[in-house]
């Protein structure tokens, strides 16, 4: 009778473990070039979190949030670079930077967008192998190609 319990126990344990996680679904970012190839858009970001960033009144909280670097020729100096000065401004659901210089055709730039649930939780570290408290983030790269 005790062998059976601790085979449940050894079973059931790690089952409740693994299925009270949750697993957030990663958000759809979406970057396209836009106002002739001047302007980039940022879509799939969640409406009501952009809408209250956009009520702060902080100078630079978009840049801090999505931020758009130039990409060096060497990618290993990706996170050495300096941020693309701009403005940005929420149009509907979208958020749009305008660079104060234009993005240069042929050149590559990337957009990084960190997401700051993630790697928080002594699950991530277990499941992940993530480091705890670093904030993970993703890379979106384009491209101006044409007038």
């Amino acid at each position: 009778m005790l062998s059976t319990m601790k085979k449940i126990i050894v079973w059931l344990f790690p089952m409740l473990c693994v299925g009270c996680t949750h697993q957030p679904s990663a958000p759809a970012v979406h970057i396209n070039l836009v106002n002739n190839n001047r302007s980039i858009r940022f879509t799939g970001l969640d409406y009501a979190i952009i809408s209250e960033i956009n009520r702060d009144a902080i100078p630079g909280i978009w840049q801090s949030l999505i931020a758009v670097y130039r990409m060096p020729a060497d990618t290993d100096l990706k996170n050495y670079q300096a941020a693309q000065p701009g403005v940005y401004q929420l149009i509907d659901s979208a958020v749009v930077f305008t660079p104060d210089t234009a993005f240069i055709k042929g050149k590559a730039y990337f957009m990084r967008y960190y997401e700051f649930g993630e790697g928080k939780s002594v699950m991530d570290y277990f499941e992940h192998h993530k480091k705890l408290g670093g904030t993970k983030y993703i890379d979106l790269i384009f491209k101006r190609d044409s007038e």
